[in-house]
Formats: structure tokens, C-alpha cells, sequence
């Protein structure tokens, strides 16, 4: 499934960016200290997890980084686009007037009396 606007790297780094967030949510969960565990091996289990979350928050960054920097290629490529066609029709309509003030040169009228 592709979401309409996105290419295929920025949408990748979208899909990226959701599954870690998802595991992100996995990891963050407190440590439970296990009563049958002495208190420096509870403290070694709470560092193993943040230091894996830390990880993750890390990666997660990147992959906002370059998501980031794909969005605004495609925005600057869309503005660009936008530019062009303002000037196609700038250029459009100006020919459509001088080509009816060609085909209807003024008539000049004579009175009758």
C-alpha cells in the first residue's frame, strides 16, 4: 500500500519511522525490579533498557532526519512545478488575447441618415 504523494523513499522512511516507533513503545515500559534479584542487578537490567531505548530514540531521529529532508525535496519539486505552470499559464493566456484581438480587428461603423 503507498500513500498518494509519497514516493517510494519517503514512504519507506514513513513506514520506518512507525515501526519505531512501535518498538519504542515496547521498550519505554518501567522495569519491574525483581524482588529475588539483588538491587545491582536491577540496576544493571534498567540500564540494559535504557541504554536500548536510547538506541532506538537515536535511530528514530535519523530516520525523522531524512524523512524530513525527502519531504522538503518533494515540496521544493512540487513548488518548482507550480512555478512552471503559473508561467505556462501567464504565457497561455496572453496568447489566447492577442490571437482574439487579431481574429476581431474593430469595425468601424457608418451612419446612416
Amino acid at each position: 500500500m503507498t500513500v498518494p504523494g509519497l514516493d517510494n523513499e519517503t514512504f519507506s522512511l514513513r513506514r520506518k519511522i512507525h515501526q519505531l516507533q512501535s518498538e519504542l513503545s515496547k521498550i519505554d515500559k518501567p522495569v519491574e525490579e525483581l524482588p529475588e534479584l539483588i538491587s545491582s542487578a536491577n540496576l544493571l537490567r534498567a540500564n540494559e533498557c535504557l541504554s536500548e531505548s536510547n538506541a532506538k530514540k537515536n535511530e528514530l531521529l535519523s530516520v525523522y532526519d531524512q524523512y524530513t529532508k525527502s519531504l522538503e525535496a518533494m515540496l521544493s519539486t512540487v513548488l518548482d512545478i507550480q512555478k512552471e505552470l503559473t508561467s505556462i499559464l501567464k504565457e497561455q493566456s496572453s496568447m489566447v488575447s492577442e490571437t482574439k484581438t487579431k481574429k476581431n480587428p474593430p469595425k468601424s461603423r457608418k451612419s446612416s441618415k
